[in-house]
């Protein structure tokens, strides 16, 4: 929109400005009641919250068009909002739900990572499949027009980055669309988005009619996977722990838990590492029946007291990354050589853990064991983790000598390079044997009489093996073995 003043037309100008990642969040924070966010004392110094005005002027920069503060990194939403309804003649899904859906995304977008677009199937190219997961299939894509960034207020139009490939994630059964299905969408555009897998918005399978999501693609694979044919440096990994727990400090901070946070959920790119499969993510304050809760995960990441029938709690999300960090440091899927059965879960709630290395820095192994805890209340939170790694990836990026956590790293080196001169240890995350009746992905846990959680005196000084065989007494296994039509097959 030009704008006449003495006679001459002055054209809009860009006066955004550009935001520190590490000092605030990319949108503002909704927090009024009925949001589904809550400010609770975990949320950090990067919150800019809606109604404060000067924060929003200082930290974004101002619309060039209608000159009030913005909502997010070169975002205006009252303004986006009247270009978003003026174009909804003309689009459509062929479903009502789903319109409504994406156009109240476009309404109440605050930043472009809250806002959907529908994306007819033909406009993507080279679809591939890729994998099947416990409710769906992925495929991968390219999408020549690619996902909005910003309005170019210069040349009023919407600035895109091209050419993108994006992940195509399809839900079984989902042509009379599903809660589950939206509901997870709903968590993306809930959540502050960095350090979490973006969703762009929807399209449908012309074969299957199956609704699909459009979502950020990384071309690395899961953190599994990957730390399995590569190699981090320990210095490495506790910046990419950071940003992982930075994700997940960000699910929080929404006032959500993940619920099936594990390895094969945090996604790796050339651009960073992100925190995917939301699809049950779910307020933390929701009331929950023990009754009729079903537990779904991975079993080794599940905390031991939702193991019990506890409900899942921001803790329990913290036992799982300690699971995760642990598994990260030390190359090895947790208790990748035993059965991931009702004994396995006895075991858990009796204390027992994965073994950690001795080429671990003791800074980092103290911290994983808190994570573990089985009082969930000894557990840190997701914004002391925060600061910690921060802290850590501060001072190993500066090489301060005199830092605790990088003169441990270096001894650690040592420790690990000597055990690299045998060579058979230079192969062993690629020829590791897995046992065949230990699985890495989510399905349905449900075991009884299971004990109450305990901490283990042993948890640095055993092998999975030597553990499993101390602590199992003979009540333990005549329970067990009386519950066998209770396990999971």
């Amino acid at each position: 929109m030009e704008i006449s003043k003495n006679n001459s037309k002055i054209k809009p100008r860009n006066l955004w400005k550009i935001i520190n990642n590490n000092k605030y969040q990319h949108h503002v924070t909704i927090s009024t009641i009925g949001s589904g966010i809550e400010l609770t004392k975990e949320v950090d110094e990067r919150v800019v919250n809606m109604e404060d005005l000067e924060k929003r002027k200082e930290v974004y920069g101002i619309c060039g068009e209608c000159n009030e503060p913005g909502t997010g990194f070169y975002w205006c939403r009252p303004c986006n909002a009247k270009r978003f309804k003026d174009n909804f003649k003309n689009w459509t899904s062929g479903n009502q739900i789903i319109d409504d859906f994406i156009q109240q995304s476009q309404f109440d977008a605050v930043f472009r990572k809250n806002c959907l677009e529908w994306i007819p199937f033909g406009n993507f190219k080279n679809v591939t499949y890729i994998t099947k997961g416990g409710f769906g299939k992925i495929y991968s894509a390219e999408w020549p027009d690619g996902f909005i960034i910003s309005w170019d207020i210069e040349n009023q139009k919407w600035d895109r980055d091209s050419n993108v490939q994006v992940a195509l994630k399809s839900l079984y059964n989902s042509s009379n669309i599903s809660l589950d299905f939206l509901n997870e969408i709903k968590s993306h555009l809930q959540i502050y988005l960095v350090d979490i897998v973006q969703c762009y918005g929807m399209t449908q399978d012309p074969n299957t009619k199956d609704y699909m999501m459009v979502l950020q693609y990384c071309n690395k694979g899961n953190l599994r996977n990957y730390y399995l044919n590569n190699s981090d440096l320990c210095n490495s990994k506790i910046f990419y722990l950071f940003q992982i727990v930075r994700g997940l400090l960000n699910i929080h901070n929404a006032g959500k838990i993940h619920k099936d946070f594990h390895s094969g959920n945090i996604l790796r790119s050339y651009s960073g590492i992100f925190i995917s499969d939301l699809g049950m993510c779910q307020p933390a304050n929701i009331e929950q029946s023990v009754e009729n809760e079903e537990i779904y995960g991975v079993l080794p990441y599940v905390a031991p007291e939702v193991l019990r029938g506890n409900k899942y709690t921001k803790a329990s999300d913290i036992y799982s990354f300690g699971i995760m960090m642990n598994e990260y440091i030390s190359e090895e899927p947790p208790y990748n050589d035993i059965p991931h059965d009702h004994v396995l879960a006895v075991k858990v709630c009796k204390g027992f853990r994965p073994k950690i290395s001795d080429d671990v820095p003791k800074l980092l192994a103290d911290l994983i064991i808190r994570c573990w805890d089985a009082k969930a209340e000894n557990r840190p939170t997701a914004k002391e983790l925060h600061q910690i790694l921060n802290k850590w990836s501060n001072e190993i990026d500066e090489k301060h000598n005199y830092s605790e956590i990088y003169s441990q790293i270096k001894e650690c080196e040592k420790i690990k390079k000597n055990k690299l001169k045998n060579k058979s240890n230079k192969i062993k995350s690629k020829n590791m044997q897995t046992h065949p009746q230990a699985i890495y992905t989510s399905r349905l846990l449900n075991f009884k009489n299971l004990p109450e959680p305990v901490n283990s005196d042993v948890i640095q000084l055993t092998s999975s093996t030597e553990c499993l065989d101390c602590q199992l007494n003979e009540t333990d296994l005549n329970e067990i073995n009386q519950d066998d039509k209770n396990n999971i097959e």
